[in-house]
């Protein structure tokens, strides 16, 4: 909460500064709509996020302030100086409030939204008389008040003079609406009461007390955080990737140099250039990782969106539902964090209208009344982990092959295991929902899930048992731009295999046993089904001697032709084409190009 706080504080900081440059602009063009609009949506915006944080004060300030220039909008209220005027105050106060949240007050201790404020708000947004805004303002001593502090007038059935003149004047010099007395004149004297030991003190209390607390809210704020474009960050991170893989390529060429031999100054040359090189490859390494950390995000900002979801899709179906969060801390790259909101939405709407049952079934079922549905994230090697499960009645395999047969989707012999099943809910069109609900049953999400998580070089898996319920697994790279590899050569091409799908290397036999025509090899006492890599990416059949074992649900042996180490390598997806079994390209040390093997491909068996 206090990071969502934080966050609010600076964004609305920017707001309230705009406001009231848009303010001091549409009192001298008080018909410029533009400027009217976007006043109106900076102030819907701040009370939006104020009335989540449950600051009061600042959500009265900003509705009021929001009708007013509605009015505004729609001309059912004259933009007039005193409209401007009461707009500032309110800005002021809200600005000054931001100020202390930013200065460490605690919510609880923020003053109240002051009084005269609201009452100038209430007559402007009554569309009381005012003068227009873009009217001149002319000395007129007769009816000014004075600028001494001897006295001010104040015209009978007008505006709260005092507390207008109050709202602007030193805490010392300000008055009390008793203190003046009512004469036969159009206009009323008030002298200003002497500074005493009461007043003194109660211009010490905290809170807003006019002009002098505005103006000590108003002197700069230390400011521990900036707002940057992200494709600057994109951009940047880029940039420190190359220079890391230059500083790499440097390092080959280097040791390639070293085989020769050099005397005298050539030789000397040569050792400082070598430790030149080391110096700018460990800072160019630095680089990249403090530009790393500047997109990586807590996936708790994403998961913070869902309880009231839950809540309100729970009620509209007449179902108890528990939503529980777990590692709401763990960190990963920004664009996984932006992109992941739809996925999880459909899996949590449907989670709640397929997966859990009714408190009535469930009570008859040995369960407790309120289901409960976990949304997890943990952090696995170099990717992150995110689970959503419930304990519903699950999914039944031969209900979901019936149904995907049934549409046509699959022939009578497909999908033959539970597993292959429970992926069928990610085709297109697949829905067991008879009659399309507002939640559900238009056989749309499920396969829009899919592609999201595949389209950051991500797989998604399904573990569900009848009774007991169902577990979704989004497994994604923790940095989509620069990824660790295990790069291996097959048929003559180069190839970099994600280290997070890579259990183990080993090495094969000559022969190998068959089991249903298919070659085994035995690993750690397991039979492991051994696949061609040059053969399940179309290439030319190779001698591949070296195997890996692939970390997937079900394991198995990709053998290749060589190993050629490993390397953190700068990733740039394919565009405008589609290859089976590839995500991206990149460049090795030695310069080579390096063809990236997609990891959901990896996970789903190679195929």
């Amino acid at each position: 909460m206090e990071d969502m706080l934080k966050d609010f504080v600076v964004e609305a900081l920017e707001l309230a500064s705009s406001v009231e440059e848009n303010l001091l602009i549409l009192e001298r063009q008080p018909d410029d709509q533009e400027t009217i609009n976007a006043v109106f949506r900076s102030f819907h915006t701040i009370k939006g996020g104020a009335g989540f944080m449950g600051l009061t004060a600042m959500v009265d300030a900003c509705h009021l302030t929001e009708n007013l220039f509605d009015g505004m909008r729609t001309g059912k209220v004259p933009v007039t100086s005193d409209a401007i005027e009461a707009s500032l105050q309110a800005n002021s106060f809200v600005d000054f409030q931001l100020k202390e949240l930013h200065s460490g007050t605690a919510p609880d201790d923020l003053s109240p939204f002051p009084a005269d404020i609201e009452v100038l708000l209430q007559r402007a947004l009554a569309g009381e008389v005012g003068t227009p805004a873009s009217a001149p303002q002319t000395a007129d001593t007769s009816s000014a008040a004075p600028k001494t502090s001897e006295g001010i007038r104040t015209k009978r059935g007008g505006i709260n003079w005092v507390a207008l003149y109050n709202a602007v004047v030193p805490a010392f010099r300000q008055i009390d609406e008793e203190d003046y007395h009512d004469d036969d004149d159009d206009y009323e004297d008030t002298e200003s009461a002497e500074p005493d030991a009461s007043s003194s003190a109660q211009a010490a209390q905290p809170g807003w007390d006019g002009t002098e607390r505005r103006r000590a809210a108003s002197t700069s704020v230390k400011e521990d955080s900036i707002r940057i474009d992200a494709a600057k960050l994109d951009t940047l991170l880029e940039v420190a990737g190359e220079a890391a893989q230059a500083a790499n390529q440097a390092r080959v060429l280097l040791d390639k140099l070293r085989l020769f031999q050099f005397e005298d100054e050539a030789s000397e040359l040569i050792d400082y250039l070598i430790e030149t090189q080391a110096r700018a490859s460990r800072y160019s390494t630095e680089l990249q990782r403090a530009t790393l950390s500047t997109r990586m995000q807590p996936v708790g900002r994403l998961f913070q969106r869902f309880p009231r979801l839950v809540r309100e899709l729970a009620r509209d179906l007449g179902k108890a539902v528990d939503l529980e969060i777990e590692g709401a801390e763990t960190e990963v790259d920004r664009l996984v964090v932006d992109s992941l909101y739809d996925p999880l939405v459909h899996m949590l709407r449907n989670s709640l209208d397929h997966g859990v049952e009714d408190a009535e079934t469930r009570l008859q079922a040995g369960k407790p009344a309120s289901a409960r549905i976990l949304l997890k994230a943990w952090q696995e090697a170099n990717s992150v982990v995110i689970v959503i499960s419930d304990d519903g009645r699950g999914m039944n395999p031969e209900k979901l092959r019936e149904k995907a047969i049934s549409k046509g989707l699959i022939g009578p012999g497909g999908a033959p295991t539970n597993e292959e099943a429970y992926q069928l809910v990610f085709l297109p069109g697949f829905s067991t929902v008879e009659v399309a609900s507002s939640v559900s049953g238009r056989g749309v999400g499920m396969d829009v899930v899919r592609t999201a998580v595949e389209q950051h070089r991500g797989s998604i898996r399904i573990d569900s048992k009848m009774g007991v319920g169902t577990s979704f697994q989004i497994r994604l790279p923790i940095e989509l731009s620069i990824i660790p590899m295990l790069l291996v050569s097959t048929s003559g091409a180069k190839l970099g295999i994600p280290m997070s799908a890579v259990e183990r290397v080993v090495e094969l036999p000559d022969v190998f046993e068959y089991v249903s025509k298919q070659p085994v090899f035995r690993d750690q006492g397991r039979p492991l089904s051994v696949l061609s890599m040059a053969r399940v990416l179309g290439y030319d059949p190779d001698i591949e001697q070296a195997g890996i074992v692939i970390a997937a649900p079900e394991p198995y042996i990709l053998s290749v032709g060589g190993l050629d180490g490993t390397a953190d390598l700068v990733i740039k997806p394919l565009s405008g084409i589609d290859v089976t079994g590839l995500s991206g390209t990149s460049r090795s040390a030695e310069g080579d190009l390096v063809l990236v093997v997609s990891l959901s491909f990896l996970l789903d068996g190679a195929r």
